[in-house]
């Protein structure tokens, strides 16, 4: 059974002067487990494709799965629920919670799945020690650098253990060695946990990683290849 599944995506932002198809018709699917990296030139439609996949925004037409759930028919609420409990995402721009520290951005998902405060403070501070953050737990985003930050919002996507993990350029704001460091971490997580990971990237080094690679370009898939 495939972990999630598109069937002739479109998505046209008809905001601007002129309607701008950035997916034109895509049918991509991914299994369990796969460690995925979707590459293009800006504009090509990866971080569209990632948004859709997470019911972060809504295609103009098309049908998208998530194991067997049909995302393109369910309520913001629902939508809500599968994120916070199926999918983890790690932003480029981090979006950690200024004035929570370590522990209480990580905590934080755990917290809106009702998780109890010594269990969920326990989980939190174990993945942070896993990903070498074990003396940061008290500080707050602005007292780190920016692979600190980072591995601090890869803790907070994967510390609830969600089936399916979202990265967009995960490593663009990091220099080559912090970059190689996050990706043998995410590695090493899904080889672990069985995680299914898609990123899209414009780093060379990620796509070393990654054992599929999958080419949008003009919001179309122009080329797959499995490693």
């Amino acid at each position: 059974m495939a972990h999630l599944r598109t069937e002739k995506i479109v998505k046209i932002y008809a905001e601007t002067k002129v309607p701008t198809p950035a997916l034109q018709g895509i049918d991509f699917s991914m299994a369990p487990g796969e460690f995925t990296a979707l590459f293009g030139p800006s504009g090509s439609g990866k971080t569209t494709l990632l948004n859709l996949i997470g019911g972060l925004d809504r295609p103009t037409s098309g049908k998208l799965f998530v194991r067997e759930s049909e995302l393109t028919t369910m309520t913001d609420s629902q939508l809500s629920r599968l994120r916070l409990f199926k999918i983890g995402f790690v932003f480029q721009s981090y979006n950690l919670i200024p004035v929570l520290t370590a522990l209480e951005n990580v905590e934080y998902v755990l917290i809106l799945q009702r998780v109890p405060k010594k269990e969920r403070q326990e989980r939190a501070k174990k993945i942070l020690a896993e990903l070498g953050l074990g003396d940061l737990v008290h500080k707050r985003p602005t007292e780190m650098s920016g692979g600190q930050q980072q591995r601090v919002a890869v803790a907070r996507a994967v510390v609830h253990k969600p089936e399916l993990v979202l990265a967009d350029e995960p490593t663009a704001n990091l220099d080559s060695k912090t970059a190689g460091e996050l990706m043998d971490m995410m590695w090493r997580l899904n080889q672990e946990n069985h995680t299914t990971f898609l990123f899209s990237t414009h780093d060379p080094m990620v796509m070393e990683h990654a054992k599929r690679l999958v080419e949008l370009r003009d919001g179309r898939i122009t080329n797959d290849q499995k490693r």
